[in-house]
C-alpha cells in the first residue's frame, strides 16, 4: 500500500506485514525489468527514449536495451523482505506467479530468489545428536519453476527466462543483497547461484533427449539463447545431435578432455534466401514450417517482406504476434483478406494486456483503431472474469469530482476508461460526488462509452464520499444475497470523517467485503477511505492511478483489487488468500 507519491508507506514499517508488502508489490509496480529498446533512467524509473518529454531527456541518463538495474534491485529487495517475514507466503507466491499469471519478469525474479534462499531441506539435529527432521526445501520450488512444462502455454519459463534468472543473480547489486541475506559465502567473489546450474543443466538435458522439442525452440528463434544457456550452465551434452540442431561448431578445450561433437558434425545452418523468387520462398516456408523470426533475417534485401511471404508466415504467429504486427499487416494490405481479417479479429478477442492501445496509435484505419481499443477492453474483461470466477462480485465505483481534484480529474478519467469497460454492466454501479452524489451509467460496456460518460465531470465543490453511496441507494442499487460488494473510490480521499463514510454504507444496507482506493492527487491527500475501512473492519488496498498507464498492469491490478475475501469480516485481502491457496510446485 503506497501513497500517491509512492514514497511514504500507508502504515508504519513495523505494522506492514508480509501480506501488506506482497499486495503493495503487486499494486505499485509493474515488475517490468527487461526492455528491448533504448531508454532513459529518470530518478530510477525507466522511460522509453523515443517517447520521453523534454524534461525527462534533461534529467535522464541513457540506458541501453536490456535489464534495467534499478527496477531489478527494487523488485528483488521487496521479494527478499517478504521472504524474510514469511518464507511460506513467498513460496506460494512463487508458485502463483508462474502458474496463475503472465508476468514474465516477475516469474524470473521469484524463481531466482527461490533457487538461492536458505531453506534447502537441511537436516535439523536434535539434542541427542540425531537428525530430528529436515527443513523445508523451498529451493525445490525454484527448480520446479524452471522444469514446469505445459505445451503451448505462456505460463512456464521460456529459454530466455531461464537464462535471465542467471543474469539477474549475477548482477553485483543482487549478489550483494543475497550475501547480506545469508544466501551465499560472504567472502566469495562469485555471485550466489544456488541450484541454478544444476536445474538449467537438467532443463537442457530434457530438451536434448527430445530433439523435436529442441528443434521447435530453434525454429522459435531461441538458438543463440540455448547456446548461452549451455555455456553458462556448463552443460555437457550426451550426443553430438545437440550441437547439430543448434548449428554449433565445436573445438577441443585446452585441457583436451572433450569427447562429444568434435568429429563428423552435420551442422544445421539457416541459409539466406538470396537468389530465390517470392514463390520459392513461400514454398520453402510452408515446406519447412518456418517461423517469422527464422525468415525475416534471411530475406533478400531487394525483396524484403511481401504480402505473400507474410501470408505464408501467418500460421506461425501467435495471437499476441498478430496484435503487435497490426500496423505491418495493414501496410501490406493483408487485413483486407477475409481469412486474415478473421484470424486477426479472433486475436483481438484473446488479449490479456492493454498494449493494443499503444499499437492503435500506429494504424491509419479508424476501424482498426477501434478494434484495437476493443482488444484493450477484452483484456480488462478477462481480468475481471478471472477475479470474480469463484464468487458473485458487485462493484461500486465512487469518483471524487470535488474542487480538490482540480488538475487530477483528467488522470482519473483516463484510468477509468481503461478499466470500467471490463465490468458487466449489471454488476457495476458508478457515482460521482462532491457534496452531492450523481449516478453515472455508460451507454455500453466499452471504452468509448465510458469516455463519453466521464466527459462532463468537472472538478468543483466540497467532498462528501457518503453522497455517492446515498445517490446509488436512491437509484435503487441493491446487492443480491450471497454476492460480495467491492467498493473502489477514485480520488485523494480528503473528505468527511471515516466513521461518517462507514455509517453511510450501514444506513443504506450495504455490507462491504473490501474497500480500495485509486489514488489521484493534485495537492495533498486525506485519510477518509482507509479510516472507513478500519471502522468497517474490511480489507483495504490502494494503488496510484498512474499505474494504469502501464498496459500490462491494468489486468493485474484488477485481479488483486476484485478478489474479495472468502470469509465475511476477514481483514486480509482476498487476493492474498488466493495466493496462499495456490498449490506449491513440485519437481516432477
Amino acid at each position: 500500500m503506497t501513497t500517491a507519491n509512492q514514497n511514504t508507506p500507508l502504515l508504519p514499517e513495523t505494522q506492514r506485514g508480509p501480506a501488506e508488502r506482497l499486495l503493495d508489490l503487486v499494486l505499485s509496480g509493474s515488475a517490468h525489468l527487461w526492455h528491448n529498446r533504448p531508454g532513459l533512467d529518470v530518478n530510477g524509473t525507466w522511460v522509453a527514449a523515443a517517447h520521453a518529454t523534454p524534461a525527462q531527456r534533461t534529467l535522464g541518463k541513457p540506458v541501453k536495451p536490456g535489464l534495467f538495474v534499478p527496477a531489478a534491485v527494487r523488485l528483488y529487495r521487496q521479494l527478499l523482505d517478504i521472504h524474510r517475514l514469511n518464507s511460506e507466503l513467498m513460496a506460494h507466491f512463487a508458485s502463483y506467479a508462474l502458474t496463475q499469471t503472465d508476468w514474465r519478469d516477475l516469474k524470473v525474479a521469484t524463481c531466482a530468489l527461490m533457487l538461492v534462499q536458505e531453506h534447502a531441506g537441511q537436516p535439523v539435529v536434535g539434542e541427542d545428536g540425531k537428525v530430528a527432521f529436515h527443513d523445508d526445501d523451498w529451493r525445490a520450488i525454484g527448480e520446479a519453476m524452471v522444469l514446469h512444462y505445459e505445451r503451448k502455454s505462456t505460463r512456464m519459463l521460456t529459454p530466455k527466462a531461464v537464462l535471465r534468472v542467471a543474469e539477474l543473480l549475477e548482477l553485483p547489486d543482487i549478489a550483494r543483497l543475497n550475501r547480506e541475506a545469508g544466501f551465499g559465502d560472504p567472502a566469495s567473489r562469485k555471485a550466489p547461484m544456488g541450484r541454478w546450474k544444476r536445474v538449467a543443466s537438467r532443463w537442457l538435458a530434457a530438451r536434448e533427449a527430445n530433439l523435436p522439442m529442441l528443434q521447435g525452440l530453434v525454429k522459435a528463434g531461441y538458438k543463440e539463447t540455448l547456446k548461452k544457456l549451455a555455456r553458462k550452465a556448463g552443460y555437457k551434452p550426451r550426443a553430438q545431435g545437440f550441437f547439430e540442431v543448434l548449428g554449433w561448431k565445436q573445438k577441443q578445450s585446452e585441457g583436451g578432455h572433450r569427447t562429444v561433437g568434435l568429429n563428423g558434425l552435420t551442422l544445421v545452418k539457416s541459409q539466406r534466401f538470396d537468389g530465390l523468387s517470392e514463390a520459392e520462398i513461400c514454398e520453402w516456408i510452408e515446406l519447412e514450417r518456418l517461423s517469422y523470426k527464422e525468415v525475416v533475417g534471411r530475406l533478400p534485401k531487394d525483396l524484403g517482406m511481401t504480402p505473400a511471404i507474410m501470408a505464408a508466415l501467418l500460421p506461425s504467429l501467435s495471437d499476441r504476434d498478430l496484435r503487435l504486427m497490426t500496423p505491418t499487416l495493414e501496410e501490406l494490405g493483408l487485413l483486407a483478406e477475409p481469412s486474415v481479417r478473421g484470424r486477426w479479429e479472433q486475436a483481438v478477442q484473446t488479449a490479456t494486456d492493454q498494449r493494443a492501445l499503444n499499437i492503435a496509435k500506429n494504424v491509419r484505419s479508424e476501424v482498426l483503431r477501434q478494434k484495437l481499443e476493443e482488444a484493450s477492453d477484452n483484456a480488462a474483461r478477462q481480468a475481471v472474469a478471472e477475479a470474480t470466477a469463484e464468487t458473485d462480485v458487485r462493484v461500486m465505483f465512487l469518483i471524487d469530482k470535488s474542487g480538490s481534484m482540480e488538475g487530477a480529474i483528467e488522470n482519473s478519467k483516463e484510468a477509468l476508461a481503461r478499466i470500467l469497460a471490463g465490468f458487466p454492466m449489471e454488476k457495476l454501479h458508478i457515482a460521482a460526488f462532491d457534496t452531492m452524489g450523481t449516478v453515472l451509467k455508460p451507454k455500453a460496456s466499452n471504452r468509448t462509452a465510458v469516455q463519453h460518460m466521464l466527459e462532463r465531470l468537472k472538478a468543483s465543490g466540497g467532498t462528501t464520499h457518503a453522497a455517492g453511496v446515498h445517490a446509488l441507494h436512491r437509484d435503487g442499487v441493491k446487492v443480491p444475497e450471497g454476492a460480495k460488494l467491492v467498493v473502489i473510490v477514485v480520488g485523494d480521499e480528503a473528505g468527511e470523517a471515516g466513521d461518517q463514510f462507514a455509517r453511510a454504507f450501514r444506513d443504506c444496507g450495504y455490507t462491504v467485503a473490501a474497500l480500495a482506493l485509486l489514488v489521484s492527487v493534485a495537492g495533498g491527500r486525506g485519510n477518509t477511505v482507509r479510516t472507513c475501512a478500519s471502522f468497517m473492519k474490511v480489507p483495504f488496498s490502494e494503488v496510484n492511478v498512474d499505474q494504469f498507464a502501464d498496459p500490462y498492469q491494468v489486468p493485474r491490478v484488477l485481479k488483486a483489487l476484485l478478489d474479495a475475501p472468502t470469509q465475511p469480516g476477514a481483514s486480509q485481502s482476498g487476493w492474498v488468500e488466493r495466493v496462499m491457496r495456490t498449490p506449491l510446485l513440485k519437481v516432477a
